[in-house]
């Protein structure tokens, strides 16, 4: 049975530092849960596996799915350098338009 995916209600889409200070972009529609899951050794992106704990450096949250995965993307397109600037308080959508190397 397939399970029904809402498309709206409480999505975040959030920044991870990881143990070896890389930063790793997801969205789920619980971030406490999602958190666990993430420095558990069994559940949660391959990617973070062997770089737990993570902690959450930036997260916001959005009324509908398609916004939340929408942010995702954008926010996986970004550079270390714009993904600092939004961790450090600058918005999405500044930080798009601004251009930076490396």
């Amino acid at each position: 049975m397939k399970r029904k995916t809402a498309h709206s209600g409480r999505f975040f889409v959030y920044i991870l530092e990881c143990r070896d200070k890389t930063y790793y972009t997801g969205y789920t529609n619980d971030l406490e849960k999602r958190i666990k899951e993430h420095n558990s050794t069994k559940r949660g992106a391959k990617y973070l596996r062997g770089k737990a704990p993570v902690k959450v450096v930036w997260s916001k949250e959005y009324k509908y799915r398609h916004y939340a995965m929408s942010a995702e993307y954008k926010i996986k397109q970004l550079n270390r350098k714009q993904k600092e600037l939004l961790i450090n308080g600058m918005r999405l959508d500044k930080v798009l338009r601004k251009r930076i190397s490396g």
